[in-house]
């Protein structure tokens, strides 16, 4: 049997679980270590070459919180970004496993684990970490399932992505990308990233739909100690720490026309002052910004600057929503349900003609995110052995023969009998969510309530 050119770490506090992990994965993968003690992650990965971590969600005796195994999770994606991190523990907890997928762990496991299912994830990871590190597939074969970075398609219009993305990779220069939500405008930057010379340095990504006016400069250009009410200790910037990297500023479009001055001034210096001091430090960024907004329109409007967009967008690359890439809906539905049914074991899962068919007639206002969501969830309530259309959920906004629906018919679903508040509620945070394309700021904004109380909303009425 042929073994796997990947290299595992296997991090838990119990011998017993050390001892089967190594015996059993060592009959596949290159080489397998094993620690005891998570203080020595940092050692061991500057030491050798880890392809992928098993860690131990939890280190103290009686601990059941797993707040070790997030810790030490963060750890390791600051000190090497692209290394699989897989989660282990004896407490299923769906909660923390979200948590955890979030903040960069590649999957979860319980233990005592499947020893079939765990060598699969571990392969699974490591043909995934072996891509992303060789993302080129040219002169691919006809109808291949193309994979660029994390990326998969093979339609013209993602073709046209993946040749801009090799062109302006290997250069500084500032990338805007423009796409709707769920495009894959991450992958994206990431992909730029993952192909420059600035591979070896960190990529910051930083959120600007998600950051108040009141810490924006805190957040990008750090504080001293004491600088203000809450500085109880210096903080470097997120633009200090992308230095020699790539600093990514996703939603750009979201900043109010004052803090679009302060990003300028310090893209126009190269320089940043911490809050609370007057020492200018130089910071050498490749920057990448995204945005689902309008931004040509909003300078035409006079909410966004002329001179940051031409600042940031020395290349665009425009990713094209999944309804204008249709071709690529297969490729996709079947990565997600072979993914979904690994996760969920489910081995004899499949689909369908009619429901395949149902899947690329949809409009997918969320894009590949919600076709995502949109698998998984159909995997998980499924009760038989093949999916069809009824396990799925299909925002209004398009008909089931495939054409647009107008706001009238949109807004006129509910019968008589359906005025109840419930059914009024779901009816109005359908159409809002359908309106800015799952946009979950947007539409809390439109609705008048928070981002909390919209997903409370969303939770509630199977959403």
């Amino acid at each position: 049997m042929s073994k796997v050119a990947c290299h595992i770490l296997i991090v838990d506090d119990e011998e017993d679980i050390l001892t089967a992990g190594r015996l059993l994965l060592k009959q596949h993968f290159a080489s397998v270590k094993t620690t005891s003690d998570p203080y020595q992650i940092p050692a061991i990965l500057s030491e050798q070459s880890i392809d992928a971590v098993l860690l131990d969600m939890n280190y103290s005796a009686g601990a059941t919180s797993s707040k070790e195994g997030l810790h030490w999770l963060k750890q390791i994606k600051l000190l090497n970004p692209d290394v699989t991190v897989i989660l282990m523990t004896a407490y299923g907890d769906i909660e923390l496993a979200v948590r955890a997928l979030k903040e960069g762990a590649s999957d979860f496991v319980l233990k005592p684990w499947k020893n079939e299912k765990l060598v699969a994830i571990l392969k699974a990871a490591c043909q995934q970490r072996q891509e992303e590190q060789t993302p080129h597939r040219s002169k691919a074969p006809a109808g291949t399932v193309y994979h660029y970075g994390e990326f998969i398609g093979s339609s013209p219009a993602m073709q046209r992505v993946y040749q801009t993305i090799d062109k302006v990779a290997a250069t500084d220069a500032n990338v805007l990308i423009l796409g709707e939500n769920g495009t894959g405008k991450e992958l994206a930057a990431r992909a730029l990233h993952q192909n420059s010379r600035r591979v070896g340095h960190a990529f910051e990504k930083v959120d600007l739909g998600a950051v108040s006016e009141t810490l924006f400069e805190s957040e990008l250009f750090g504080h001293a100690k004491g600088a203000f009410t809450d500085a109880r200790e210096e903080r470097t910037g997120r633009m200090e720490t992308a230095n020699g990297g790539t600093l990514f500023l996703d939603e750009i479009g979201n900043l109010s026309l004052a803090l679009q001055a302060k990003l300028l001034t310090v893209l126009q210096s190269r320089q940043v002052i911490k809050i609370g001091t007057n020492k200018p430090r130089p910071i050498d960024i490749r920057l990448i910004c995204a945005t689902n907004m309008p931004l040509y329109d909003m300078v035409r409007q006079g909410t966004f600057r002329q001179d940051l967009l031409y600042r940031i967008n020395t290349v665009e690359i425009k990713l094209p929503p999944l309804r204008e890439r249709r071709e690529d809906i297969k490729l996709l539905a079947d990565h997600f349900l072979a993914v979904y049914r690994q996760k969920y074991n489910r081995p004899n899962l499949s689909m369908n003609t009619q429901t395949l068919h149902r899947l690329t007639a949809y409009h997918w206002p969320g894009n590949v995110r919600e076709l995502d969501h949109a698998m998984e969830r159909a995997v998980i309530l499924c009760d038989g052995d093949e999916l069809h259309q009824g396990d799925f959920y299909f925002a209004p906004g398009m008909s089931e023969n495939g054409t647009r629906q107008t706001e009238h018919q949109t807004t006129n679903q509910l019968t008589e009998g359906d005025y109840t508040l419930d059914a009024l509620e779901k009816m109005m945070v359908q159409k809002v969510l359908v309106k800015h394309a799952g946009n979950i700021t947007h539409a809390a904004k439109e609705l008048g309530i928070t981002r909390t109380a919209l997903y409370r909303r969303i939770e509630k009425h199977g959403l």
